[in-house]
């Protein structure tokens, strides 16, 4: 499945050159910031964290923190396997990926829990004309609630959606990152990404591009470039861009 391409929302400026203009003086602006979407954009890994608990006990068996701990960041068919192997739960991962997901969805649309300085930052990036894109191992339906939310809410659209559906192989391989790349037509050295686990960090650092990481289940340790921190309240432009340049103090 390709890409998707996503029409920018109106208040979103051309995309072009200017987006990576420097700022009064500063470092050159990212040409790309890409989002992880669980946990990064949203605070949903609780949801599939409970959606596990729930389906694996619905079967008598028993589940824990480190367990969905591992998962975070996978390739959904990955958790599938070892959710039906560890539960053990007689699904196939198809069949438990199928349900997990219809359980967060049904949570997403009852409430979406965004990250805080999400909605900010999204709409800063925006207004300096530079393109988004949203690269997460979920699947479109999972994605959508959210993607309405923002809508209804005014904050502007990706440029580029890339899913789970469509890679061939997921985080931490860089296939998702450098397909959302090559679909944005930028270079991986002037993109940021921004996640929140370890696997999904280690994809797009593996894809070229500068690493922001968030944590939301458990802890992250940094590795070499990373850029670790809280959530995204402080964070500006300005801070990206010094991040991308490698000139942002530690």
């Amino acid at each position: 499945m390709p890409v998707e391409h996503v029409t920018p929302a109106a208040d979103g400026a051309d995309a072009g050159a200017s987006g990576t203009a420097p700022a009064a003086g500063g470092p050159e602006r990212p040409a790309a910031v890409l989002w992880d979407f669980d946990g990064t954009l949203v605070a949903s890994e609780d949801y599939w964290i409970a959606e596990e608990f729930a389906l694996v006990e619905s079967f008598g068996g028993t589940w824990d923190l480190t367990r969905a701990h591992a998962l975070v960041g996978n390739e959904l068919l990955t958790s599938g396997r070892f959710i039906a192997e560890h539960g053990p739960v007689p699904l196939s991962a198809a069949e438990t990926v199928d349900r997990l997901m219809a359980g967060v969805v049904r949570r997403l649309e009852a409430a979406v829990p965004w990250r805080p300085g999400v909605a900010r930052l999204l709409a800063e990036v925006a207004a300096a004309g530079i393109p988004q894109a949203l690269v997460t191992m979920s699947y479109r339906s999972v994605v959508r609630p959210v993607l309405d939310a923002m809508a209804a809410a005014g904050l502007p659209a990706f440029a580029v959606l890339a899913t789970g559906e469509d890679v061939q192989h997921g985080k931490p391989h860089p296939e998702a990152y450098r397909r959302a790349m090559t679909a944005l037509d930028v270079s991986p050295s002037t993109c940021v990404a921004i996640e929140d686990s370890r696997t999904g960090a280690r994809s797009a650092a593996a894809a070229g591009a500068a690493v922001v990481v968030t944590p939301n289940a458990g802890d992250v340790a940094a590795e070499a470039g990373w850029w670790v921190l809280p959530d995204l309240s402080a964070v500006t432009l300005a801070d990206l861009s010094r991040h991308r340049a490698g000139d942002r103090a530690s």
